[in-house]
């Protein structure tokens, strides 16, 4: 049953995150004479976050100033009016970090954050939770799929791990800033985690007034949902009980795995379906510290620690013999993917689903874990001409000579975000002195 609600999500993220024909793709050529200035560690990792941030802060949606669900450089008017409600939540963490880098003032950052804000306070909202698509214009709910026409709590979750840090980041500045932190707190605390147990020991990701839970689609089985838990028990006002997670998420402990791949124990079963994408070690933990963090049935560092390395040596290795899969050119995660008749489509590659389709934001996103191969490969990306407007593009395959120069919110989000936690800890730092975040913590049983 997991394996099956886990190819569900995907076919459903496919059907709505796939564009219309092939688009507009260039091809890629490792051997490029165009010229380039080699970096430095601090010098690539400097610009990538810099780079990146242009998505959140340039190519923002208009009237929100919120996240788009994607940004094509070649096709500017594609989805222009869809926001995005995760890809949201990274966004206000990477506004953060361009204040602190200086790639805007605290007085624009703050404005725009108040953008945002006041836009999903105004926004469709289920039971508290918002839609995975709202638009840009009218705060109204666009339908991710037939059934998902409401609340969608996993992107929600991801939405409200950037509120804790704004209401950390602003509780103790000027008035105006307190007013918006004051604002920041009330969203969050509006989500109605209890509702979406639907009376069982459990979390389940859709509800809307149309369909109910119809879609019945269960959080459960490690994969990114693991931070919806954490802050259900953290709600003051709606918390769900613990017995919701561990019979709920960690299958009454069933969750633990024995297996192991290239010798590197798995820890946790990855929602059998292997070692999973690696975005699995990025979306929860974007606030959530995972250095010192534990619980009954695992050390979540040692766990993204070997889920990448895990991913990493399947590259190397490279089973199917695919141009260029090596110690710098690596990294397995959900993106834009080439399709098998050269289209754009959309899949969550891992060493079980590989077509050849590398995702930058797979090994940048993953560089607390394992920094020096993280560096690796960004430098690998920027020498081969993989930066774009907004940061590295979002996909691209030396097997097919085949790049997509497209950007999707969330795959952009983690790179600025955790680089930041990886050179400062910034965004970890606010996140986990959150009272409300440290008692759902303590309810759960963690350590940290």
């Amino acid at each position: 049953m997991k394996k099956l609600s886990f190819i569900l999500l995907i076919t459903i993220l496919t059907s709505c995150a796939s564009d219309n024909g092939p688009g507009y793709q260039e091809p890629y050529n490792p051997n490029d004479d165009d010229p380039f200035v080699p970096l430095s560690d601090t010098e690539i990792m400097d610009l990538t976050q810099q780079e990146t941030f242009k998505y959140f802060w340039d190519f923002a949606g208009t009237s929100s100033g919120a996240a788009k669900e994607r940004y094509h450089p070649n096709d500017p008017n594609n989805s222009q009016n869809v926001i995005t409600t995760g890809g949201s939540g990274f966004g206000l963490m990477a506004i953060i970090v361009g204040i602190e880098r200086g790639y805007i003032s605290r007085s624009e950052g703050v404005e725009r954050l108040r953008q945002i804000l006041n836009f999903f306070e105004g926004a469709d909202r289920f039971h508290g939770a918002w839609s995975h698509w709202i638009d840009d214009g009218t705060g109204a709910v666009i339908p991710f799929s037939a059934q998902d026409d409401g609340g969608d709590l996993v992107e929600t979750a991801f939405f409200v791990q950037g509120l804790i840090c704004v209401k950390e980041y602003l509780k103790n500045g000027s008035t105006e800033e307190q007013a918006l932190a004051n604002q920041a707190d009330t969203l969050w605390k509006g989500v109605e985690w209890d509702w979406y147990t639907n009376g069982q020991n459990k979390l389940l990701w859709h509800w809307s007034p149309n369909n109910g839970f119809a879609i019945n689609l269960e959080l459960r089985g490690y994969n990114e949902t693991l931070i919806a838990f954490i802050l259900g028990a953290a709600s003051p006002d709606y918390p769900i009980l613990a017995e919701s997670y561990h019979q709920g998420w960690a299958n009454n402990g069933n969750i633990v795995s024995s297996s192991s791949q290239y010798s590197v124990p798995l820890i946790l079963d990855h929602a059998g379906t292997g070692t999973g994408p690696l975005f699995w070690a990025h979306y929860s933990y974007l606030g959530l510290n995972p250095s010192n963090l534990n619980d009954q049935y695992a050390n979540y560092w040692n766990l993204n620690v070997n889920h990448t390395n895990i991913n990493y040596q399947y590259c190397v290795n490279n089973p199917n013999n695919f141009a260029d899969y090596g110690p710098d050119c690596w990294g397995l995660t959900a993106s834009y993917t080439r399709n098998s008749d050269g289209s754009v489509g959309y899949s969550a590659h891992d060493p079980e689903n590989d077509n050849g389709t590398i995702s930058p934001t797979a090994a940048v996103s993953s560089i607390p874990y394992t920094p020096e191969k993280s560096l690796a490969a960004m430098h690998y990306f920027y020498e081969n001409d993989l930066m774009g407007p907004a940061g590295f593009y979002d996909a691209f395959s030396p097997e097919y000579n085949w790049v997509t120069e497209r950007y999707l919110a969330i795959d952009q989000g983690p790179q600025i975000i955790m680089i930041e936690n990886y050179r400062t800890g910034l965004l970890w730092n606010l996140f986990m002195q959150n009272e409300d975040v440290q008692n759902g913590l303590d309810a759960l049983g963690f350590t940290y």
